[in-house]
C-alpha cells in the first residue's frame, strides 16, 4: 500500500528532472555563453577557525579570471580561536583584499559584514574550504542577464576524494548539479549553497541581509528570494570544489542540519510558498516533492530493513534443521527463480535513472576525473546512510531538538 506510491514518486521526480533538462528553456541556458557584461564583484570568504584552509581558497579567488580593477576579496574573521586572524595578515598588502575581524556572530553575520563594506554589483560567498576555478566568475556572471536573476549557484564537487564515502559524496554532488541546472531553467531552486553562489548586492539590501536561517543562512535566503519574486539561476560550468565529511558521524551531523534548516525554514517561516501557484512549479511542485521526497525515503528504509529482518528469521527457522555442509554442497543459482516482483523492478528502475542523472551531472559541468568509484559507493551506501540523517533530522524537528554546528 505505501511502497507503491513511494516508488511513483521517486520515479516521478527523476523523469521530471530529465524531461525537463530536455526542455527548451534548459536547453538554451547550457547553450548561454559568457558575456561581455563584467559589474563590479565582491567575493566574501567567511572564516571561522578556518587557518588550515582558507588560504587555499583565497589563492584560488585571487586566480579568477575576471578584471582585477572589478574584483576584490573580502576576508571576514568571524571570532576565530584559531591561528587565522594571523594567516590572514599574509594577504595584507594585497590591494584586492580587504580583512575583517569581527566577533563570533555566525556566517550569516560574516557576509552581512562584508557587503557592508563594499559598494560592488555583485557579491559572492565561498566557503573557505572551497575552491573555484580559474573560469567559474565569468561562467556565473552571464547568468545575470536579467534584472530579474537576483542569484545564481555554481556546480559543486568534492574536493579530492579521499575514500568511499567521499566517492559517494561526489557522485551525489554530480546528481546535484544536474538538479540545480534542471530547476533553475523553471525558477524552482530554493538554495544558494555556500560553496560558491553570487547575489545582487542591491537585493541583498533591499531583503534585509542575510539571517541565520536555523543555521541554514543560503537556504532562508534563496526563500526570501523566490518569495519577493526575482529568479534565481544555474552557472552549470562554474566549477567549485568543496571539502566534504569524510567519516559518517560528521557527514550525519552535517546532513542534518541541512534538512533540519530546510524543513523548519519551510513549515514555519515559509510555509505560505507550499502549494501556492504565484510561486509557478517551486510552489506547486518542487517544495511539495521535496516534503514528500523525506517522509517517503524514511518510509522505504524501514519498510527494506523491516522486511530483511522478517526474511532473515524465516529463513533461519526453515534451515536451522538442515546440516551447514549440506545447504552449502547442494546449493545453485538459477535466474529464472529470481524474486522478480514489481517492488524489484520500480527499484531497479529508479536506480538506473539516478545513475543516469548523475552522469549527465558530471557531463554537462565538464567536472574532470572518473566517477566510477562515485557510482559504485553511491549504488552501494546511499540508500542505507541517506536514511539516517533524514530520520535524526525529522525527529529534531517533532520533538524541538536543536543541535549545534561546530
Amino acid at each position: 500500500f505505501l511502497a507503491y506510491p513511494f516508488l511513483f514518486i521517486a520515479i516521478f521526480f527523476e523523469m521530471f528532472l530529465l524531461l525537463t533538462f530536455l526542455s527548451e528553456p534548459a536547453r538554451i541556458a547550457r547553450k548561454r555563453g559568457r558575456t561581455d557584461y563584467a559589474p563590479s564583484v565582491a567575493i566574501i570568504i567567511p572564516c571561522y577557525n578556518e587557518a588550515k584552509t582558507f588560504a587555499r581558497t583565497t589563492a584560488s579567488a585571487l586566480a579568477l579570471a575576471y578584471p582585477k580593477n572589478l574584483l576584490e576579496i573580502i576576508l571576514v574573521d568571524d571570532g576565530s580561536t584559531d591561528t587565522t586572524r594571523m594567516a590572514m595578515e599574509a594577504f595584507r598588502t594585497n590591494p584586492q583584499v580587504k580583512i575583517i575581524h569581527k566577533e563570533n556572530g555566525g556566517k550569516h553575520t560574516a557576509l552581512n559584514a562584508g557587503i557592508a563594506e563594499t559598494t560592488a554589483d555583485i557579491v559572492g560567498c565561498l566557503d573557505a574550504d572551497s575552491v573555484v576555478e580559474p573560469d567559474a566568475l565569468s561562467e556565473a556572471i552571464a547568468s545575470f542577464h536579467s534584472p530579474e536573476v537576483a542569484a545564481t549557484t555554481a556546480a559543486m564537487s568534492v574536493f579530492e576524494p579521499k575514500n568511499i564515502l567521499q566517492h559517494m559524496q561526489n557522485a551525489e554532488y554530480s546528481f546535484g548539479i544536474l538538479t540545480r541546472h534542471t530547476l533553475s531553467s523553471i525558477n524552482g531552486l530554493f538554495v544558494t549553497p555556500g560553496p560558491f553562489s553570487l547575489y545582487r548586492r542591491s537585493v541583498v539590501n533591499e531583503l534585509g541581509g542575510f539571517r541565520d536561517g536555523h543555521q541554514t543562512e543560503d537556504l532562508e535566503m534563496a526563500l526570501r528570494i523566490q518569495r519577493a519574486g526575482y529568479r534565481i539561476e544555474n552557472a552549470p560550468r562554474a566549477r567549485v570544489y568543496t571539502q566534504t565529511p569524510m567519516n559518517l558521524h560528521r557527514l550525519v551531523k552535517q546532513r542534518t542540519r541541512w534538512t533540519t534548516g530546510f524543513l523548519r525554514n519551510i513549515l514555519n517561516e515559509y510555509r505560505d510558498l507550499i502549494g501556492n501557484a504565484k510561486y509557478g512549479a517551486l510552489g506547486t511542485l518542487i517544495l511539495p516533492v521535496s516534503i514528500l521526497a523525506i517522509v517517503s525515503s524514511i518510509a522505504l528504509f524501514l519498510m527494506s530493513m523491516t522486511f530483511l529482518v522478517r526474511n532473515s528469521i524465516r529463513s533461519y527457522v526453515i534451515h536451522r534443521g538442515v546440516p551447514y555442509t549440506f545447504s552449502f554442497t547442494h546449493f545453485s543459482f538459477d535466474w529464472f527463480y529470481a524474486p522478480l516482483t514489481v517492488y524489484v523492478i520500480l527499484a531497479v528502475v529508479t536506480v538506473t535513472l539516478a545513475l543516469t542523472l548523475i552522469g549527465i551531472g558530471k557531463r554537462i559541468s565538464g567536472t574532470p576525473g572518473s566517477l566510477l568509484q562515485g557510482l559504485v559507493a553511491y549504488l552501494l551506501l546511499y540508500g542505507f546512510i541517506a536514511p539516517l540523517w533524514l530520520m535524526r533530522a525529522t525527529a529534531d524537528v517533532v520533538t524541538g531538538t536543536k543541535r549545534t554546528w561546530r
